[in-house]
């Protein structure tokens, strides 16, 4: 069952979720986001590479969470718009019985709710219209669909940049942790700001208006998220270096992990 607010969708100013999308071949995005997409691969040509990368970073981490870890449960914040192989077609073509739970507060993406709603009749695929600022509406929410005494994968990708404040931001990551028991993982990733035409870019796009800013933080600012966790080799790396085939000696300009709590 999906919660479902009033649509509004603001289309004079760029949103990422539309930008994203964009850059990854998709379709549902306007002008606006075309353009300002456009203006931040003209400072940083990486951000292509960066989004498709992400997208197989995602594939392989629920492909070896519902495989090899035998995880059947996921909680995926800041889903962004559907594409190809979203979380619960790769988990269930996998494990059929696996159960998803989506949480995003873009309302495109909210309209688009039905595409992610599908699911094999053995599992089960919810959608929350919702804030990762506010995890205690998300796991409320979550524990109608997912079991939280089981083991449970939440997917943080590509998110926490929405949130500028370090404290409020590890506040956040660790009270959705805390409602997980062990053998629970975390999967998360986002861009660094190591590259300076990268943090160029992206301090373009906060100052031209668009609807979520949003923060770059440090490798070392990425890898406390998974402070406390073990992780899984070969640990917090660039994104195609994840069980992929390198894709290549280039930086992507984002890093992933996956960690699993003890």
């Amino acid at each position: 069952m999906t919660h479902e607010p009033p649509i509004t969708i603001d289309t004079t100013a760029p949103h990422a979720a539309r930008i994203w999308n964009y850059w990854l071949g998709g379709k549902d995005n306007y002008t606006v986001d075309r353009e300002a997409g456009d203006r931040y691969r003209e400072t940083y040509p990486g951000i292509v590479d960066m989004a498709r990368t992400g997208r197989g970073f995602l594939a392989r981490a629920v492909g070896y969470l519902a495989g090899e870890a035998g995880i059947r449960q996921f909680l995926d914040i800041g889903t962004g718009l559907p594409t190809a192989d979203n979380t619960h077609e790769i988990a269930q073509r996998i494990a059929p019985e696996s159960r998803i739970v989506y949480v995003d507060n873009d309302p495109l993406v909210l309209a688009h709710a039905r595409a992610l709603l599908t699911s094999t009749p053995e599992g089960a695929t919810d959608y929350l219209h919702a804030d990762v600022r506010d995890p205690r509406r998300v796991l409320d929410h979550a524990a109608s669909t997912l079991d939280f005494s089981r083991p449970t994968a939440l997917l943080l990708l590509g998110v926490m940049g929405l949130v500028p404040d370090d404290d409020v931001a590890r506040s956040v990551v660790a009270e959705l942790l805390s409602a997980l028991p062990a053998g629970s993982y975390l999967v998360f990733g986002d861009a660094t700001n190591s590259d300076t035409a990268l943090v160029k870019a992206q301090d373009h796009y906060n100052d031209s208006g668009a609807a979520q800013p949003y923060r770059l933080r440090s490798a070392e600012q990425i890898r406390g998220f998974l402070r406390g966790l073990e992780l899984v080799p070969p640990g917090l790396v660039e994104y195609p270096q994840w069980r992929g085939d390198g894709g290549g000696t280039a930086s992507v300009g984002a890093l992933g992990g996956v960690g699993v709590k003890g």
